[in-house]
């Protein structure tokens, strides 16, 4: 079998065309930049393209947010710098969520035993008092269990535990986290 590149299913929808370039539009103008520091702002934006947004929430400059409409974003969560929530599919931060810096959360794939190389997606789902660090990557259908640490530079490609320490690439627990 070879892959087939002209034959990918790209029946993914991803809303109305005029939605997605007013987003990009909006995106790069007030998001992907360093000159707006106005988390109120942002919040306000996001929104309005069909986020859901609690409150105290703090976004960073160069924010990188595909869609929006994909996105519930709970009370007192932190965004940091240079972050990029790749949601195909459904991204859901629980209260007291932090995203560090350069996190990346990506919700789909492809399947590389399809000669199409199908495009596959599944949601995010980060659980109450978690902390993402700096450069950590979160893979499609994880689940990042109540309070748990993704570390520096660390990818989740399964399921984490709640107040569990996770580590390396694939991410591995290192120790329990005691508040």
């Amino acid at each position: 079998m070879e892959v087939q590149l002209n034959t990918y299913n790209a029946n993914y929808n991803s809303g109305s065309l005029i939605k997605r370039i007013l987003w990009y539009l909006v995106s790069m103008v007030f998001f992907k930049t360093s000159w707006n520091t106005l988390s109120n702002l942002k919040v306000f934006l996001l929104r309005v393209f069909g986020a859901t947004v609690g409150k105290k929430v703090v976004l960073k400059p160069n924010i990188n947010i595909k869609y929006p409409w994909n996105l519930v974003i709970g009370n007192h969560c932190w965004i940091g710098e240079g972050v990029w929530i790749d949601n195909l599919d459904q991204v859901t931060l629980e209260d007291h969520v932090c995203i560090s810096q350069g996190a990346y959360l990506v919700c789909g794939n492809h399947n590389y035993k399809s000669s199409s190389f199908d495009l596959m997606t599944a949601p995010i789902y980060v659980k109450q008092g978690s902390w993402i660090g700096a450069k950590g990557i979160i893979g499609p259908g994880v689940t990042v269990g109540s309070h748990a640490v993704l570390s520096l530079g660390a990818v989740a490609t399964k399921d984490l535990e709640p107040y569990t320490v996770y580590s390396g690439s694939p991410a591995i627990a290192t120790y329990k986290r005691k508040i």
